[in-house]
């Protein structure tokens, strides 16, 4: 009988931990993500999900638990149960850091550089690309989230759904291992929601890594590979989309999508 192929994890995060003075806003967060899979994460405001992704790049230090991309711990690593956090160097950090993309709420463009150029920054700065060769980056990411019209306006030329597209491509052209998603379409008029979701939709489609943080629970049913929801700093249910959707276990994940599916 062959061995069964035991599938290794892109990422494991094990009792991950992070207090804000005496507020504790994550209580122990565990999951895996595999290549190729797009997770997503739901629940209430303040339930921990967006200080889940500041924590998994460090963008947060954690004040527990570990985080492991492609085998290796992120940011350093905690010595013995509740020991002291050994921090990575600033330049290991750094090479740890590129692994992740990170699409934010607000698009966080430089308002001065135009859609190719806010994209080709990061290839140049951080990679080391030539110019031509980030520009060719930065133009064939633009493509890919339907810019190709649009590539030499400035932010203020762009509307908000486009500016997000623009913030896509950019975490693209850096090749990331995983892209984490925070909210991408919270800060965008109704109309422009979707265009977004497609682009998302569309990676999902062709393998990207994904984490993404949405009250989007259409994309979330549709799109996520998994689904966890949240609450008070802790994962109360975690599984398939359609399971939680149709027959959530948890009184608290019940009561979540009641309110926010109005039924």
């Amino acid at each position: 009988m062959n061995a069964k192929t035991v599938r290794t994890p892109l990422l494991s995060v094990r009792d991950l931990r992070k207090s804000f003075g005496d507020r504790e806003i994550l209580k122990g967060i565990s999951f895996d993500l595999m290549a190729g899979e797009t997770m997503v994460l739901i629940g209430p405001s303040g339930s921990g999900k967006t200080t889940v992704l500041r924590c998994l790049n460090h963008l947060e230090e954690p004040s527990g638990g570990a985080v492991m991309l492609d085998g290796e711990t992120v940011g350093g690593s905690f010595i013995g149960t509740g020991g002291a956090f050994v921090p990575a160097g600033a330049r290991e950090l750094a090479e740890q850091r590129r692994k992740f993309g990170f699409v934010f709420q607000r698009f966080n463009l430089f308002p001065h550089l135009t859609a190719v150029q806010n994209v080709a920054i990061g290839p140049r700065k951080v990679l080391g690309l030539s110019r031509a060769e980030a520009e060719a980056r930065a133009e064939r990411e633009l493509n890919r989230v339907s810019l190709a019209d649009h590539m030499h306006k400035r932010p203020s030329q762009l509307s908000g759904g486009q500016q997000q597209r623009v913030a896509i491509a950019r975490a693209l052209a850096m090749e990331p291992s995983l892209i984490l998603f925070d909210e991408p379409t919270s800060a965008l008029d109704p109309e422009l929601v979707q265009e977004v979701l497609d682009v998302m939709r569309e990676l999902a489609l062709e393998g990207m890594t994904m984490i993404v943080v949405t009250h989007e629970m259409t994309f979330a049913r549709q799109v996520a590979d998994r689904l966890i929801f949240m609450a008070d700093g802790y994962i109360v249910e975690e599984g398939a989309p359609e399971d939680i959707f149709t027959a959530p276990r948890q009184e608290k994940t019940q009561n979540f999508l009641k309110h926010v599916l109005h039924r």
